[in-house]
């Protein structure tokens, strides 16, 4: 389970805004690894807000911790990316078959493929119960 700190902006019953501060990237290197820290001050130098579920009553100010599902971002990069590669690929393939204007064929496919992908991917994720991250508890140090 993926767990960070935030602070609730806005409270609603069911729905919470939450400001995720976090511009040390994960913080689990102190910046001397992977780099990402560096990328994260680079391109994310605001907070961030996220809608999440709050399932513990949390009030505007309080400083929380907020999880979200097992599985979840995996699924999620898997429907945003993978989806539409596999879809390019599909298409380039069905549509490269044999002739003069192969190449044209295949590169019009896969953009088609491409496209099909992206809306599949956009329609999936709307059908789907979506997991939102949700309030896992207050944060005490």
């Amino acid at each position: 389970m993926l767990e960070t700190r935030a602070v609730v902006v806005r409270a609603d019953k069911i729905l919470t805004l939450v400001e995720a501060n976090q511009a040390d990237g994960c913080a689990q290197c102190d910046g001397k690894g992977c780099g990402s820290s560096k990328l994260t001050q680079l391109f994310c130098n605001t907070p961030r807000q996220f809608k999440v579920e709050n399932r513990i009553n949390a009030s505007i100010g309080d400083e929380v911790v907020v999880a979200v599902a097992e599985g979840a971002v995996l699924r999620g990069i898997s429907l945003v990316y993978l989806l539409p590669l596999l879809m390019m690929f599909i298409g380039a393939t069905l549509a490269g078959g044999d002739g003069a204007q192969r190449d044209g064929y295949a590169a019009a496919g896969a953009l088609a493929g491409l496209a099909a992908g992206f809306v599949l991917a956009k329609w999936m994720s709307v059908r789907r119960a979506r997991q939102l991250p949700y309030i896992a508890r207050m944060y005490s140090e």
